[in-house]
């Protein structure tokens, strides 16, 4: 079974390059993130089309604003919107659809940016991750989480630690709450496969980040213990990320039980920029 997460940045946006790739990459559950569209919307865009392909849908999304999807051709059952105990704005935010594919609990989120650090909307994403633990906590054995998690890891997951000083996707934390989801017995599984290769899954549009390969990983694909011990294979496809109109984010692609292009890389193509001497570089928005 294959399956992925995409941040695609607007569907509507997108629409040029998702079918195809849909047709390409043919996984059987994608988790889809900042669709921005209401779901009428997304059912208008691609209800025929995902239909014709196999996929049943569960969409929660809020038009203009976030928004995520679950699309399944291995089942689609028990659907759960949103993050239960988890805080909220006065206009709630479509962040997170849960549902089991294949036997399998998914759950596809997108978790709150943060902003600042010590501000409302961080105290809010850490809020927001101690609930999901919660759920997740009391979900079956065979699970996993996939989305745009909005945390760097380690320092290893961002291509200068330097650089995001005092920024938010870094902070302790956001990863203490992060690993007190993996402590519940999740695997990093991209990182568990590759521990020491230098794999990025978003890269600002501005300054030419992509193409140096200035980025950061902080789209996931977490598995319990029993899932992990499936996977064959577990990459990048920064192909997607490449060419007119992509994502600022690139797929992540989980294969379990076997892999139908082989165990190829973390990323797919490995970028051609050198990497960068650290403190040779600023965000875009330091610049």
């Amino acid at each position: 079974m294959r399956i992925a997460t995409w941040n695609v940045n607007s569907m509507r946006q997108r629409m040029p390059r998702f079918l195809p790739w849909l047709d390409e990459r043919s996984p059987d559950v994608v988790c889809l993130q900042e669709t921005k569209v209401t779901d009428d919307a997304f059912t208008e865009l691609l209800g025929t089309e995902l239909q014709e392909r196999g996929y049943a849908v569960a969409a929660h999304g809020q038009g203009q604003w976030n928004g995520v999807a679950i699309l399944s051709r291995v089942g689609l059952e028990d659907v759960v919107t949103g993050v239960a105990g988890a805080p909220d704005w006065d206009i709630p935010e479509a962040r997170a659809v849960a549902a089991t594919c294949g036997g399998m609990r998914v759950h596809c989120l997108y978790v709150p940016n943060g902003r600042e650090p010590d501000s409302d909307h961080y105290r809010y994403k850490l809020a927001w991750l101690a609930a999901l633990r919660e759920v997740i906590a009391a979900g079956p054995a065979d699970a996993m989480v996939l989305g745009d998690i909005n945390i760097a890891p380690t320092d290893e997951d961002v291509f200068d630690p330097g650089a995001f000083a005092g920024q938010t996707h870094v902070t302790p934390p956001e990863r203490a709450a992060l690993a007190e989801i993996l402590a519940l017995g999740f695997h990093d599984v991209v990182r568990d496969r590759w521990p020491t290769e230098r794999v990025f899954t978003y890269w600002d549009y501005r300054a030419g980040m992509f193409h140096q390969d200035l980025g950061m990983r902080i789209d996931l694909a977490l598995a319990s213990a029993p899932v992990a011990a499936r996977v064959a294979a577990a990459w990048v496809d920064r192909q997607a990320r490449k060419g007119t109109g992509p994502s600022d984010h690139a797929p992540v692609i989980v294969d379990l039980d076997e892999a139908p292009d082989g165990d190829i890389g973390p990323m797919v193509p490995p970028p051609s920029a050198r990497p960068a001497r650290r403190g040779t570089r600023k965000l875009p928005q330091s610049g």
